[in-house]
């Protein structure tokens, strides 16, 4: 497992960081992010990401399923949830009342590394267009599931497996058999295996659900890597990223911006 995993505070701030230097800079090429603008974020965590856009002016509200990473998000944050820039929700968001919990319509919703971990994404997506303002806008960050540690298997404990690319491709009978063997949280990522998500699966979810594409860039080395190997992030070749399902095994990240048609 990469230590930043076991270290939550050098997650948080490496969260940060990476929001600073490529998610806001990703968005504001669509949109401009300006003080006073609500950011929601769905799978905040510790408030990381949360956090970059709150430093930019703006005030958020971050909804958490894990109570547990919560407590370190309002020790860390305690400032701006006194002065009322933040606040969290600890809940599954199928189970938020947006009209009594939230009290406020966003410009921007955050899904970062989450919506792979989502079941029913369809039922998500469509969801969401209910909490935005008019010209409001949702970014995605994820990685495809063919991508070669689509399987989140940096979570593993044994070294090897943390490290062993494509693996988690195999059928899921003998992927399990080797998460099993190996004593490593079988049920964690077997679950990402059943909510695996494709560039091509995103994109027609998107196209169902009535949204545009406002934005898009796909990495060969995901941004976060700058933080887990010290290599520095490179955009995908046009040529690769042109050919689909074939990009899913060799892009390693993606980023969407996405707004509801309107009629």
């Amino acid at each position: 497992m990469f230590e930043f995993h076991k270290n939550r505070r050098q997650y948080f701030d490496m969260q940060i960081d990476n929001a600073v230097k490529y998610v806001i800079p990703f968005i504001e090429h669509k949109k401009t992010i300006t003080p006073g603008m609500q950011i929601l974020e769905i799978g905040c965590g510790e408030g990381g990401v949360l956090k970059a856009f709150v430093n930019h002016g703006c005030n958020g509200v971050g909804v958490e399923l894990d109570e547990s990473r919560l407590v370190n998000a309002r020790e860390w944050l305690k400032e701006d949830i006194n002065a009322g820039k933040i606040k969290f929700i600890s809940k599954d968001i199928y189970e938020t009342d947006p009209e009594k919990e939230f009290q406020t319509l966003f410009d921007i919703i955050v899904l970062k590394d989450v919506i792979e971990h989502i079941h029913d994404q369809p039922k998500l997506i469509a969801w969401m267009k209910h909490f935005l303002k008019p010209q409001g806008v949702i970014y995605f960050g994820f990685p495809p599931w063919q991508m070669p540690f689509g399987g989140h298997q940096q979570l593993c404990r044994n070294k090897w497996l943390s490290k062993l690319p494509y693996y988690h491709l195999l059928p899921s009978f003998l992927y399990k058999a080797i998460l099993t063997w190996f004593k490593e949280p079988v049920a964690d990522l077997m679950e990402i295996r059943d909510t695996r998500i494709s560039i091509e699966k995103f994109e027609k979810m998107i196209a169902l659900n009535q949204y545009n594409i406002v934005g898009n860039t796909h990495y060969l080395i995901n941004p976060i890597y700058e933080y887990k190997f010290n290599v520095k992030p490179r955009i995908q070749f046009p040529f690769i990223k042109a050919v689909p399902w074939l990009r899913n095994y060799f892009t390693t990240c993606v980023y969407y911006l996405i707004t509801p048609i309107t009629h």
